[in-house]
């Protein structure tokens, strides 16, 4: 089958200027220092801040700066071991837009291998996070990926996924940018995520960190590719307004230009790919002024482009390119001049997962609002993704493929706090224990909870009355309220109930003989 190509040509209206020193980049976007006391400015003008106020989670960590050229390594922060638990960051956003996601990773010196762990956005599985290459030479690791905003918060989670590792993940900073409409916008964001594969600067030889922010507005990584047999610099005036991933202009500047009469054959991306959909996006540019000429550009053997090539820049890009393994590009000339290459971006393609079905994952926020103590991974999605549940939840794939909440196990976690009403809203749920906690405040009416069989709300503060409507609960089979502070009569159809196990009195002020 033959990927799907298309051509960007379009001009934009708007072109994103740098901002001054010291400020943030536009719109929702964030650029956190995990694990820093107080904000600071980068030589490059950008402002980062203390990522405490949207994590609940993890202690701050001191690293040596010494030597340390990004001062956003100075600190860290780490997360405690606890299998089976994502811990998340609430990131205020535009629910229209879509965010780039850049968290970087750095463990410092260490003797043992460093944690191992998985990326989580909203509720998907990103990738697993492995920094030990990195470390061994020194440097830090980067992984970035695109994701739409699938409400008015994002959330970036890092998940303990016991089958890595036995130590506590971490994390050293966050960006979270919002993108311009137009920038991968050939991509279906209703459901797929992009995760960036490769960015590179073909004939660029200098160090990375110079081409950034503010040369690219979104600060993306563009990498330079080795080779300088081929290497060939230019300068030209080109708009980075004329194409719609709005490529810093100074991606033109440098292209790999073959010898004369032979092809431009390249390894890219220089790591093996899984077989999946890729999103490919080539540049173009002529090195020579008011020039132009004609290439062919096949990518496994299948052709990417054919057409010609001026001084004034093309941008060429495929949505859902198949590859699998190695990766060869061979660029032919089509004229008398050879071909060339400036710049190529490659991303892979990764469904966007379900979530938890609205109304329980509003009913779980209203009662999480309605607690203290809480455990400090209560955040993002509830129940996803899969094994990630939050502590106590138990999740199940009910009816239409629905993702719904089964059961609350909260015994004896030091809960305090009361029951929201809209617990009755769980409608899917089977078990109920806040058994030996703090709860106070009266018991909401449950008579919604059709399918609910156990009920433990024993030994904590509850006060009010019994409601009757807790006996026409059919399944019920377990009801526990001993040891509260509950008054009036135990309704009688709780008391008739046949294959009811309930205890009410020790510790109440119920009449007898209903004890």
């Amino acid at each position: 089958m033959r990927p799907l190509l298309s051509a960007a040509a379009a001009a934009l209206l708007l072109l994103l200027l740098p901002l001054a020193a010291g400020q943030r980049l536009r719109g929702f976007s964030y650029q956190l220092d995990c694990g820093a006391a107080s904000s600071s400015t980068d030589s490059r003008g950008l402002r980062w801040d203390p990522d405490g106020p949207y994590v609940s989670a993890g202690s701050a960590r001191p690293l040596s700066a010494q030597g340390l050229l990004d001062p956003t390594l100075a600190s860290l922060r780490v997360f405690p071991y606890r299998p089976a638990a994502k811990f998340c960051y609430a990131l205020p956003v535009d629910p229209n837009r879509h965010y780039l996601l850049r968290p970087t990773f750095f463990y410092g010196p260490t003797s043992t291998a460093p944690p191992v762990f998985d990326l989580i956005v909203d509720g998907t599985f990103w990738t697993a996070v492995d920094t030990a290459d990195d470390i061994l030479a020194g440097s830090a690791s980067h992984y970035e990926a695109v994701f739409p905003a699938r409400g008015r918060n994002l959330t970036f989670c890092i998940g303990v996924n016991p089958d890595y590792t036995n130590s506590g993940p971490f994390i050293n900073a966050l960006q979270v940018i919002q993108l311009h409409d137009s920038v991968y916008n050939a991509t279906d964001f209703t459901g797929s995520a992009m995760g960036l594969i490769a960015r590179t600067k073909f004939g660029s030889t200098g160090d990375v960190e110079r081409l950034r922010y503010p040369d690219d507005s979104f600060d993306r990584y563009w990498q330079p590719f080795p080779d300088s047999k081929h290497a060939v610099s230019s300068t030209h005036n080109v708009t980075s307004a004329d194409f719609w991933n709005l490529p810093p202009p100074d991606v033109f500047n440098t292209a790999l230009v073959a010898e004369q009469n032979a092809p431009l054959v390249l390894q890219w991306p220089p790591i093996s790919l899984q077989n999946g959909s890729y999103y490919v996006s080539l540049y173009f540019a002529d090195t020579l002024a008011n020039s132009s000429r004609t290439l062919d550009v096949n990518i496994n053997d299948y052709q990417f482009y054919q057409g010609t090539v001026t001084s004034a820049g093309l941008s060429v890009f495929a949505t859902q390119w198949i590859l699998s393994g190695l990766t060869r590009v061979i660029l032919t000339s089509k004229s008398v001049l050879p071909p060339l290459i400036n710049a190529g971006e490659v991303f892979g393609i990764f469904p966007i997962g379900r979530l938890t079905i609205t109304r329980d994952a509003l009913a779980m926020e209203s009662m999480k609002r309605s607690l203290q103590n809480i455990p400090d991974d209560w955040i993002g999605d509830p129940c996803m993704p899969h094994g990630y549940a939050w502590t106590g939840v138990t999740c199940q794939e009910g009816q239409n493929e629905n993702i719904r909440v089964i059961s609350l196990n909260f015994s004896g976690m030091g809960i305090s706090g009361s029951l929201s009403p809209d617990i009755a809203n769980l409608t899917a749920l089977i078990d109920i224990s806040f058994a030996n906690n703090s709860l106070s405040g009266t018991i909401p009416d449950l008579i919604n909870l059709g399918q609910l069989q156990r009920l433990h709300l024993n030994d904590n503060k509850l006060n009010g009355t019994i409601a009757e409507t807790l006996g026409t609960i059919q399944p019920l089979r377990e009801l526990f309220l001993q040891d509260n502070e509950l008054g009036g009569a135990v309704p009688q159809n709780l008391l008739n109930k046949t294959g009811l196990t309930s205890k009410f009195c020790p510790g109440n002020q119920f009449t007898q003989p209903q004890c």
